[in-house]
């Protein structure tokens, strides 16, 4: 089935590319990371194609790469680049897959500017995206998640369900009571990722 999928993180650094990988894996989707910022180790896109075992999903390459460790909008007037909405939208549309799901991985949380004008959550709603929301237990955390199931639900967006990394703790069944929005598995913290991690992950996520 050929829907997008857009996977947002309750704030930067809880695991969203592992997460993509995993769920990429587990779909034999396609993915694809619209712009990416902070250059110094890599792309996510590069992290993902050497982590996916399936001999199906493409990973796209990205609309624009920045250097700067920071927000797309800011990032892009460093290097005074425009980064023009329209133009990644009618790319989703060229990329995306007959028969088979597109993943999209987001920059940081749902309210990260893309532009000026664009934040991250009107571009979830323009893909007509659904969203899976990555969240990690860091002092803080049961705020920005429960902030971010508010605003996607006062939106009308799609929310497939949550996925949690790192170490597990019992606010995260609280988190998923509170905003009303399904499990769809955790992903434990491992000194090694690799291919074998991200593909016996990918096994035990509740999808469909």
């Amino acid at each position: 089935m050929s829907e997008r999928i857009f996977i947002t993180g309750i704030g930067t650094g809880v695991g969203k590319t592992v997460t993509s990988a995993c769920v990429v894996e587990a779909l034999q989707a396609d993915y694809w990371k619209p712009v990416q910022t902070g250059l110094t180790e890599g792309t996510d896109t590069d992290t993902v194609k050497s982590l996916i075992s399936n001999p199906v999903s493409v990973c796209h390459r990205e609309a624009y790469c920045l250097e700067a460790p920071a927000s797309p909008h800011l990032a892009a007037r460093l290097e005074d680049v425009n980064i023009n909405v329209k133009r990644i939208l009618e790319l989703a549309h060229s990329i995306q897959p007959s028969s088979r799901s597109l993943v999209i991985e987001g920059a940081g949380g749902l309210m990260v500017p893309l532009t000026e004008q664009v934040f991250t959550i009107d571009f979830i709603q323009q893909l007509e995206a659904k969203v899976i929301i990555v969240a990690q237990n860091y002092l803080g955390s049961i705020n920005h998640a429960l902030l971010t199931a508010q605003v996607l639900r006062q939106r009308g967006i799609p929310v497939l369900g949550w996925i949690f990394s790192g170490e597990y703790h019992s606010n995260e069944t609280e988190v998923i009571g509170w905003s009303g929005y399904p499990l769809l598995g955790r992903i434990p913290h491992t000194a090694l990722v690799d291919r074998a991690f991200v593909k016996e992950q990918a096994e035990k996520l509740s999808l469909w």
